[in-house]
């Protein structure tokens, strides 16, 4: 009988997915992560001397509201959404909300992302302790979510003292738009992780500006006539309609199709992620 040395056999990962079979769609590396809430310390104590940089984005949906309050929306008028009429301002506002977790997301996990990596070697440092490529992966993507949480929060707060909510429902738009913030921070921070240099980032803008214009953010989505369909490939389209439906106090089955498609966005981004960090921190 042949007896084995327990130090010579191979060390298999935690199974943290084994009470969970829905969290097995994640990569290796996220599941057995164990510490990312620290990389979500470090961020909060590098932001505590620079706090007011956060505050810009709780004046950026004031000034867009009343810029569509004021002006535009008594030009335009009403607009029926779902057999709902809604003066211009209460259909825009949520597009708005929904645009700035988009942005939010994404400038979080692209720019400040290829800093740490390829210039302030700052993952290159975290791994040097015990946490894990899925540690930096989670982290990274749960700050943008609580930047966007922030953003968002401030947002329903200027749309309510403006009085641009329509239903009660309009609260379960700040779960929406941690969901828009995760879908676009995975994909933005998987693309960042193919960029050679700082020149790369115009394709952030050449991406995010057609996204934000043509969303239906402006315009019910009728007004495209047969480029409708071309409108539901846009991944904030999804995200507008969620807020939008929120706000008007809408539920229909359309909701689920909606969340699958920015879930399914989401874990796309965090596989591409967690492998190419793996590739690149750990060659």
């Amino acid at each position: 009988m042949t007896i084995l040395d327990p130090a010579s056999a191979p060390v298999r990962a935690p199974r943290a997915s084994a009470g969970f079979p829905l969290l097995r769609i994640l990569p290796p590396v996220v599941r057995i992560s164990r510490r990312p809430h620290r990389m979500v310390e470090r961020q909060l104590m590098c932001y505590r001397r620079t706090w007011p940089i956060l505050l810009s984005g709780f004046f950026e949906p004031l000034f867009y509201l009343l810029s569509i309050r004021v002006g535009l929306s008594k030009l335009v008028g009403t607009i029926s959404v779902d057999g709902h009429v809604l003066s211009y301002a209460e259909f825009v506002a949520p597009a708005m909300m929904a645009a700035s977790a988009m942005n939010g997301a994404v400038y979080d996990s692209t720019m400040n992302v290829f800093h740490k990596l390829k210039y302030a070697r700052v993952y290159d440092a975290v791994l040097a302790t015990p946490m894990t490529v899925g540690d930096v992966a989670l982290g990274e993507i749960v700050w943008a979510l609580i930047r966007g949480l922030l953003y968002s929060t401030a947002f329903l707060v200027t749309m309510a003292v403006l009085g641009l909510t329509s239903s009660w429902w309009i609260l379960a738009s700040v779960p929406i738009c941690v969901l828009i913030g995760f879908a676009f921070a995975a994909v933005g921070m998987a693309c960042t992780s193919y960029m050679r240099g700082w020149t790369d980032f115009e394709w952030v803008a050449t991406v995010t500006m057609p996204l934000f214009l043509f969303s239906a953010t402006f315009y019910p989505l009728a007004s495209y006539g047969r480029w409708g369909w071309v409108v539901q490939l846009s991944p904030l389209y999804h995200g507008v309609a969620l807020v939008r439906a929120a706000n008007a106090g809408v539920v229909s089955w359309g909701i689920v199709g909606h969340v699958a498609f920015l879930l399914t966005m989401a874990f796309a981004g965090l596989w591409v992620v967690s492998r190419r960090l793996q590739f690149l921190l750990l060659k």
